[in-house]
Parts: C-alpha cells; sequence; structure tokens
C-alpha cells in the first residue's frame, strides 16, 4: 500500500489560497455556457461529448478552524483543521472542473457541530462559490446535531446552485432526500431533449429503528418501489420515444451507507484498496437486487467507511467507495484523503455527431502534494458488458 503524506497550509497561506482558487475556478465555471438540459441544465459537453462527476464523501465538517483533524501525521496536527477540508475541496474542483460535485452524507460532524446549519453551509462553500451546480445526500453523522435529518436535507435543498431534492412530490416514501437527476444530450444533436445518462440518490438512512434489528439503517421497500417506477419510466421513454434507441440510457446510483453485498471481494477482484470491514445493516433489504433487475444502474458509489476506496463488480455493477474526504473524519495517517471522479463518454458517428453513453470511467485525486491521480478503471463499455481496463494516467 503506498502512503502519501498529507498537506498542512499555514492560517495565512491558507486563506490566499482558497481566494485565489475561488476566484480563479469560478471565472472558469462561469465560462462553459452548457444551455438547458436535464435536470437543472445537465447535459454533456459539446466540444468533449463529457460529464463529468466529483464525488466528495464524509467530509466531517464541523466549526472550521477551531476544528482539529483526526489521524494525521504529528507534523502535520499544528493548524490542522475543517479549512484543511475546504482547501482540498478547492484544490479538486479546480483540477477536475466537474459538470456535477456529489455530496454522499456526513457531510458535517452534527455532534462537534455548534450550529448544523452553518457547518453544512461552509462544507458546500466552494461548490457555490465556484458556481458548480451539486448534489447532495445525508449520512449518519449529519443530523446529530441542531438540525433533524429532515432540517438537516431541507437546508441541503434551500441552498445555492443545489440540484438536491427532498423528495419525489406526491410519493410516500421513507427518509430524506430522495430524487433523480437527468442529464441531456449535446445540444443541437437528435439526443439533445433526452436524458442519456441518469442518476439516483437515495437516502441510506442512520440507524435501525427496529429493536430486534441492531446496527445500520437500509434501503427501504417504499425506496425500492420509487427507484423501480422511476427507472421503468426513464428507460420506456428513451426506447420508445422519438429518437427511439435500442438501449436505455445507463444510469449511476449515489447513497452513504454501503449494501451487504460490498462484502463480496477478495484483493483480486477490485481495484483500490479495502482496510476496515464493510458496515453495512445487518440486514439485508434487497435493494441490490432491486438495481440489477432494473438493468440500468452500472454503478453505484458510497462513504462511510473512510479507509476503503475500492471498485469491484458484481453481477454486471460496479460498486465503488470513494475514500474519505475530509479532515475532521477518521482516517490513517500518512494516507491522504481522496476523492472519486466519474467521467462519462458519449459516443461519436463517423459524421461527427454525438450520440449516446459509450464508456464510464473513474479515477481517485489525493491530497498529497501533486494531487495525484490513482487507479483509473473503466467501469462500464458500451457492448462490452462492462470489460474492466486499467491505467494509471488518469485518461
Amino acid at each position: 500500500m503506498a502512503h502519501h503524506g498529507l498537506r498542512r497550509f499555514p492560517p495565512p497561506l491558507m486563506l490566499s489560497v482558497l481566494l485565489f482558487l475561488a476566484a480563479a475556478a469560478a471565472a472558469a465555471a462561469a465560462g462553459k455556457g452548457k444551455g438547458k438540459g436535464g435536470s437543472g441544465g445537465l447535459r454533456f459537453r459539446r466540444e468533449s461529448g463529457t460529464f463529468k462527476v466529483l464525488q466528495v464523501a464524509d467530509m466531517h465538517y464541523a466549526d472550521g478552524r477551531s476544528t482539529p483533524c483526526e489521524n494525521v501525521l504529528p507534523a502535520q496536527n499544528h493548524g490542522c483543521s475543517d479549512l484543511n477540508t475546504t482547501a482540498f475541496l478547492y484544490r479538486v474542483l479546480r483540477a477536475e472542473e466537474p459538470d456535477l460535485v456529489v455530496f454522499t452524507g456526513d457531510n458535517i460532524y452534527g455532534a462537534d457541530s455548534t450550529d448544523a446549519a452553518k457547518s453544512m453551509d461552509a462544507a458546500i462553500a466552494p461548490a457555490i462559490a465556484m458556481k458548480l451546480p451539486w448534489a447532495a445526500g445525508i449520512g449518519n453523522h449529519d443530523q446529530e446535531g441542531t438540525l433533524s435529518r429532515e432540517g438537516v436535507m431541507r437546508h441541503l435543498v434551500g441552498m445555492k446552485n443545489t440540484l438536491s431534492r427532498f423528495n419525489p412530490e406526491g410519493v410516500e416514501i421513507d427518509g430524506y432526500g430522495n430524487y433523480n437527476l437527468e442529464v441531456g444530450g449535446v445540444e443541437g444533436t437528435p439526443l439533445a431533449n433526452k436524458s442519456v445518462l441518469n442518476l439516483y440518490f437515495l437516502d441510506s438512512g442512520d440507524y435501525s429503528t427496529v429493536p430486534s434489528i441492531p446496527g445500520y439503517g437500509w434501503i427501504k421497500a417504499s425506496q425500492q418501489a420509487w427507484f423501480k417506477k422511476t427507472s421503468a419510466s426513464l428507460q420506456l421513454n428513451y426506447t420508445s420515444e422519438e429518437p427511439k434507441q435500442k438501449e436505455p440510457a445507463p444510469a449511476l446510483a449515489y447513497f452513504h451507507i454501503p449494501l451487504p453485498e460490498f462484502s463480496s471481494f477478495t484483493a483480486s477482484n477490485f481495484t483500490g484498496v479495502k482496510q476496515e470491514g464493510i458496515s453495512s445493516a445487518s440486514i439485508n433489504s434487497g435493494f441490490f437486487t432491486t438495481m440489477v433487475e432494473a438493468g440500468d444502474v452500472k454503478a453505484a458509489f458510497i462513504g462511510h467507511d473512510h479507509l476503503n476506496d475500492f471498485c469491484g463488480k458484481l453481477t454486471g455493477i460496479q460498486l465503488c467507495y470513494a475514500g474519505g474526504f475530509g479532515y475532521h473524519a477518521y482516517g490513517e495517517a500518512g494516507w491522504s484523503r481522496r476523492a472519486r471522479v466519474v467521467s462519462v463518454q458519449l459516443e461519436k458517428t463517423e459524421s461527427g455527431e454525438w450520440q449516446g453513453v459509450k464508456s464510464i470511467k473513474t479515477w481517485k485525486r489525493l491530497d498529497d502534494q501533486h494531487l495525484t491521480t490513482i487507479d483509473s478503471e473503466v467501469l462500464w463499455n458500451r457492448g462490452s458488458n462492462g470489460r474492466r481496463k486499467k491505467n494509471h494516467d488518469g485518461s
């Protein structure tokens, strides 16, 4: 296992770095001009035919400068705080320029937060400052402060640039933050008004509310019913409405707590590391089977277990951890905080016109001196049953 040092910025330099990165990246983001697309104007880029998602897992943000870091090297302790998390987020946003930022829960560490709303504002601030669209779900620690789970999600959906939604309208559903986003094809092409990539967000709960069942929460039957209905509708639209498509559009799923199926892998059949146990619910509510039966989800992305950052393929679906992002979250001294990037690429015809999705790639960015890219791999290829390829240059 490779070890990478964590960076520490002295407070004065930290402030200047944040201000510079915010200004530069906001200007870059403002110049993209994507036009109307799917949910919230999301669509693939005309020049490259790509759509890029940055996943940020487990920031555990609390009170900013006064909040100490967890599990860093002794030399990094002095002056290390939530502001290191903020600096890392600015760095990786500027480097990747994602089309969407996804926060997959434990965005704040409620128990150590004086004001949950202020902590949430500070945690998400870099994405807002850079005028990037973002979406969030909640984990098991977000609500342990001054806001309930419902209160946390209501605050998130009221923030600037958010595509987060509280829950689908008119549907009785467990949890808070169950919603989907559609990503439109390239403007000016036949698929411009179709969702060529679908994103599902689900509330995986916090802790079991059933006395006889210990441990963490799970994705409930009502949520799975909503997912199945939504998936079926999206697939029908894509394949039956003009221009009709032969295969359904691929989809990605984002939530916080791992499914029991994340325990299916050994070091020989995943990419990345598994350095702690899989902290899933103690029962299997069947959501993995539901995704397999639906047929459109190609990969599911979670957080929760900060020292795991692997992707493994099971029954046609890639199951991926992001690895811990925040400095107030537990980690391992010398093992860099990290973020996961997913880049979805469209197919191009011989005449040069963008079509549906061709491939889905992923890599991770480390908060080391060089913002190193590691574990680049293809998660899914159209027509090849998701054959895995790997290289190490972020391409």
